[in-house]
């Protein structure tokens, strides 16, 4: 999550060095955020073991590692059942969490990760920069509505990230099962089905329930090499949202649902989601 900047500091530079100041700190707060289960390869043999990475900064570079004990749950949905990573081999050295999952039977799987709720106290103009590069427009307006603008902000916000791996041949139909995490995206028919230039749906889920009208983020690293444009949309009142999968590649789906709270020292709670999977 990022550090708050110092306001005595940004008084004393010039108008022009302001502005180059909070667009790099603009920069640091989006780079800062999120997080993505991002296996070494999306498509594995049956009996196999796949190295898994859990990026905590951006899709291509995590910024620094979970340690064990922020994991609330780390789990794999295999055809067998859910399986609970053992934590024993959860790699914590350097910037970027590692560990493992085996496969067995050919279906499609779900990795997930869940951690537990952490907090931190932000400056009127980190957590306004933040709300306007994360994704978080609603909550942005309204604070411009209230003339909240140059209110600091103590936000509790946890997160929780999936990807889909395709086993084998045979997909099944674990990609539709909840993790019962408090922010969750799940697709309305298996991605592993699709083809580049398919639409995607998914269910956005708070709380196990639809979110209606969430902002909702997408993008990911073409096959061929690069970064896809990130994209935007919005879920409809039953909670879904659609997703045009143009090209080939290694694709995200995120939001962060985030609630004002009516007293105690936590102003906004935030939930976040991510879902990642390969498109051929």
């Amino acid at each position: 999550m990022p550090v708050p900047q110092s306001k005595s500091r940004a008084r004393r530079v010039a108008p022009a060095a302001v502005a180059v100041t909070l667009l790099f700190a603009s920069a640091t707060l989006a780079a800062a955020h999120d997080m993505f289960v991002k296996p070494t390869r999306f498509f594995a043999p049956e009996n196999a073991e796949v190295r898994v990475r859990l990026l905590n900064g951006t899709f291509s570079k995590s910024e620094n590692s979970i340690a064990r004990n922020r994991l609330a749950d780390a789990s794999v949905l295999t055809p067998r059942g859910r399986i609970k990573l053992d934590t024993a081999e959860w790699g914590v050295k350097g910037d970027t969490s590692t560990f493992h999952i085996h496969t067995r039977a050919a279906g499609t799987y779900v990795i997930g990760v869940s951690t537990r709720p952490n907090e931190l106290d932000l400056s009127a103009d980190d957590f306004n920069l933040y709300l306007q590069d994360d994704g978080i427009p609603d909550v942005l307006e309204a604070r411009k509505q209230a003339g909240e603008l140059s209110k600091p902000a103590r936000e509790r916000y946890h997160k929780h990230v999936k990807a889909l791996v395709q086993v084998g041949n045979t997909r099944s139909d674990l990609y539709a099962t909840p993790l019962g995490y408090p922010a969750e995206i799940i697709p309305t028919v298996n991605p592993y089905t699709l083809k580049a230039g398919a639409t995607l749906q998914v269910k956005t889920l708070v709380d196990g329930k639809p979110a209606g009208n969430q902002f909702v983020l997408y993008g990911g690293e073409k096959s061929g090499g690069g970064a896809m444009e990130q994209k935007s949309t919005r879920s409809n009142a039953q909670g879904v949202a659609s997703i045009p999968l143009t090209t080939a590649g290694v694709w995200y789906i995120k939001f962060i649902n985030m609630a004002k709270l009516a007293s105690g020292p936590v102003n906004y709670e935030s939930k976040w989601a991510t879902l990642t999977f390969e498109v051929r």
